[in-house]
């Protein structure tokens, strides 16, 4: 699913049928291990991996087995901010509980879990453990804000719906009745989950978050959608059939696509993929991005490239930094890059330059969807982001480690393997001294170099083993790959 504007692609998300997102999902898990060192535990969800839940995600009033004033007791305690209680006084092996995958499996980590559960509608998301009515931080009049919780405050108390409820953006524009329509659908899903729960056992799952079309419907259709495409006929039947029921304002602007040519090529998002597997990224003044992605963090590079601006340094400078701020934004969101990302802007002197180059950044992350943090600018021309982790990045989603260099992004030259050579048939002289031949099997490039440069140091070798060694390209062999074999 792809997320295209102004011409441009902002976002991908995807989702595949051997692989599924289980973000959202809600399983009856059986706590495995608890580890105090760590202050977490490992639960048995029925995933490949144990997933992992750590004590502030894990909320007294939520843990199966508590009585009924002890669950009373722990909501309120939660509600007051009282809960930090050490994770083995909250779980214990072989303890059922119900929890919910907050993150993905993420490389060699399990899923991260939560006993806080929510579930998400068009314009409320549901705490059926809690008692809480929030409103989304995006909604930011206080006017509008008081009006909303006024509102849900009501209409949970007309139609007995128990549980806490958080408005979300798109309640600041709809009316009263879909709010009302969006409380009594989640109240029957939690319904139809506490009915599973009930009869199932650990591990199990409970409840299942939309596959992501409909995903897509429910979280990302706005009124600054002007269309949504769809180039499958089924997925599109079951987009407008769920329309009518969650979206019905957005019906007008689903449309089919029928077209011959592959709607991603249509938009260009083929080519903006490919380049977003790439570590530099041009910007349109000359400059350029360079971004690495490692297990610890993200670094952003920003680097003038071939612009060398009209007046003086200090504008080059700015005019570059600024450029790379909108891109830097954008990267993010289309990469989707999480953890800590640190980028290296090009010095400023200019205390003003700085703070534009800022709130160009600032007002880029502001359209991102997806939970982030920003710091002020170092005095080395650093700038911290922190933006929440729940899948993996596109990068991760379509590519792995190289088999050549083993994820290294680097090969040893064709010297240094001839000199690896040169040792091996020294030290297998020495352990097998009954050898009268040794064949070297190599890439052709490490051969050429043995039979040109290296040929003296070769016929050296030869002399001071006292054996003739052969040589043979293997035309399917890496650079690095080699065998010698003894005759």
């Amino acid at each position: 699913m792809a997320i295209v504007e102004n011409g441009m692609l902002q976002e991908l998300h995807i989702e595949r049928i051997d692989a599924e997102g289980m973000v959202g999902n809600i399983y009856k898990g059986k706590v495995v291990r608890v580890l105090p060192g760590m202050q977490a535990a490992f639960v048995e969800i029925g995933l490949e991996r144990t997933a992992f839940l750590h004590a502030r995600d894990a909320k007294p009033m939520l843990i199966m087995g508590d009585s009924e004033n002890d669950r009373n007791q722990s909501s309120q305690d939660s509600l007051e901010g009282n809960n930090e209680k050490p994770i083995n006084e909250l779980v214990r092996e072989g303890q059922e509980i119900l929890v919910q995958v907050v993150k993905d499996p993420l490389g060699s980590k399990g899923a991260r879990l939560t006993t806080e559960i929510s579930i998400p509608s068009r314009h409320l998301v549901y705490l059926p453990h809690s008692r809480i009515v929030g409103i989304s931080q995006r909604i930011t009049d206080e006017s509008t804000r008081e009006v909303l919780r006024s509102i849900i405050e009501t209409i949970k108390q007309q139609n007995e719906c128990p549980g806490g409820y958080i408005a979300r953006t798109s309640a600041e524009t709809t009316q009263e009745s879909e709010l009302q329509q969006d409380m009594m659908v989640l109240c029957r899903l939690w319904e139809k989950a506490s009915e599973k729960e009930k009869t199932s056992r650990a591990p199990a799952l409970i409840y299942e978050d939309l596959p992501l079309a409909l995903r897509a419907l429910r979280d990302f259709v706005r009124d600054s959608v002007s269309k949504v495409l769809i180039d499958s006929t089924e997925t599109y039947d079951k987009v407008r059939a769920l329309a009518g029921d969650l979206t019905p304002d957005a019906v007008h602007i689903i449309e089919h696509y029928p077209g011959e040519r592959p709607i991603f090529d249509l938009y260009s998002v083929e080519d903006e993929i490919e380049r977003a597997l790439h570590r530099s990224v041009p910007l349109k003044s000359g400059g350029h991005l360079v971004i690495d992605q490692t297990e610890a963090m993200t670094t952003i590079d920003v680097n003038t490239g071939g612009f060398v601006g009209k007046k003086n340094l200090e504008e080059t400078v700015f005019k570059t930094n600024l450029e790379a701020a909108r891109a830097v934004a954008r990267q993010l969101r289309l990469r989707n890059l999480g953890g800590i990302i640190i980028i290296d802007f090009i010095d400023m002197q200019v205390k003003s330059h700085q703070n534009q180059v800022l709130g160009a950044l600032e007002r880029g992350l502001a359209r991102d969807s997806t939970k982030n943090n920003m710091t002020e600018m170092s005095t080395l021309g650093l700038v911290e982001i922190t933006r929440k982790r729940t899948r993996e990045s596109l990068g991760h989603q379509l590519m792995e480690d190289c088999p050549v260099c083993d994820g290294r992004g680097a090969l040893k030259t064709a010297h240094t393997i001839c000199n690896e050579i040169f040792r091996e048939i020294l030290r297998e002289a020495r352990q097998y001294e009954e050898a009268s031949t040794y064949m070297v099997i190599a890439s052709q490039d490490v051969i050429d170099r043995l039979l040109d440069e290296e040929s003296a140091n070769l016929a050296d070798l030869q002399e001071f083993i006292g054996a003739p060694i052969h040589l043979q390209v293997e035309a399917t062999y890496f650079q690095e790959n080699y065998d010698i074999v003894l005759t």
